[in-house]
């Protein structure tokens, strides 16, 4: 546990001393984000525009992350076990993209399709069975849907099948 926790610390240091515009806390066996990081970086927050948690543990991220990284632009939270995202990721006026592949996910986070500088959502390998395609089309930037290895319904694969306005890649019954 010592180690973890000297791992993350010297990664915050780093993004702090050397003014990085990235955060990279993956593979730190985190359960949640430190809230001790919010007071080191928060002279240097507005600067950060890439923040990869993957890999750890983290059940949920709280609003107060969202709330701090205002000018975010990529989020990384692949292999974790989150099963929701706060309100809050709706207002992400600068994101442009966001994996969250194999977390533990049953239901598409609605929140992501409020915002509009998202062009990139990776849902590969959750238990989601349905996605709110007539949100996803009213997205103005969106250009690629990661739902592979999804167990999606068969009304939402069919749907899946015709021509979209953005690229979906999703598993069908004949690839399996």
């Amino acid at each position: 546990m010592a180690e973890a926790v000297a791992n993350v610390a010297r990664r915050i240091n780093a993004t702090v001393e050397e003014g990085k515009d990235n955060l990279d806390l993956s593979n730190c066996k985190l359960i949640s984000f430190p809230d001790g990081v919010f007071k080191v970086l928060r002279n240097v927050s507005d600067n950060i525009r890439v923040v990869t948690l993957a890999d750890n543990e983290m059940k949920a991220i709280s609003s107060k992350f969202f709330s701090t990284f205002t000018q975010l632009r990529e989020l990384d939270l692949h292999g974790n076990v989150l099963t929701k995202l706060p309100d809050t990721v709706g207002e992400m006026v600068h994101l442009t993209s966001i994996n969250l592949a194999n977390n533990s996910f049953s239901a598409f986070p609605d929140k992501l399709t409020e915002i509009v500088t998202l062009e990139r959502i990776n849902l590969e390998g959750n238990s989601i069975t349905e996605i709110p395609l007539e949100k996803l089309y009213n997205m103005p930037a969106l250009k690629w849907l990661n739902m592979k290895s999804n167990p999606l319904d068969s009304n939402t694969q069919s749907v899946l099948q015709s021509p979209h306005k953005f690229d979906i890649l999703c598993t069908t019954e004949s690839e399996k």
